[in-house]
């Protein structure tokens, strides 16, 4: 089932625990498709050598380099207890609303086991339900 990301004034970008953040306009319901996370695909060489913090694997031969900032998705922290969901399709990434999400809540998903314990648990999560405190 394709569904279409709303449109950019349905988030926006504040500050949060965790630096910047993406909040919710509007109320968000369960399964309801937020955003689509983009950028420039680059191959496993480029990633591996890339400084880039905005990368997300799309399976093993693609990655996306969200470090644009026309990538309102890249604004989107990590929770241990996220909200949201990235959902692959057809080699895109979507950010699917994983419970009812009320105005004003930020916008987190998990950013998987790798990516935390290389670049968060070092310096400490910073979410609101973390235990890594």
């Amino acid at each position: 089932m394709r569904r279409k990301p709303v449109y950019p004034e349905s988030v926006v970008v504040k500050r949060s625990r965790a630096g910047l953040g993406l909040f919710a306009a509007r109320p968000f319901k369960k399964s309801e498709r937020i955003i689509e996370y983009f950028g420039r695909t680059i191959t496993n060489a480029e990633a591996y050598t890339s400084r880039s913090k905005y990368l997300f694997a799309v399976h093993s031969r693609k990655t996306i380099d969200g470090m644009t900032r026309r990538n309102t998705a890249r604004y989107i922290n990590h929770s241990c207890r996220p909200n949201c969901t990235p959902e692959i399709e057809r080699g895109r990434i979507f950010i699917d609303a994983k419970r009812n999400i009320q105005t004003g809540e930020e916008l987190t998903y998990d950013y998987g086991k790798e990516y935390v314990d290389t670049h968060i648990k070092p310096r400490g999560c910073r979410c609101a339900t973390c235990d890594m405190k």
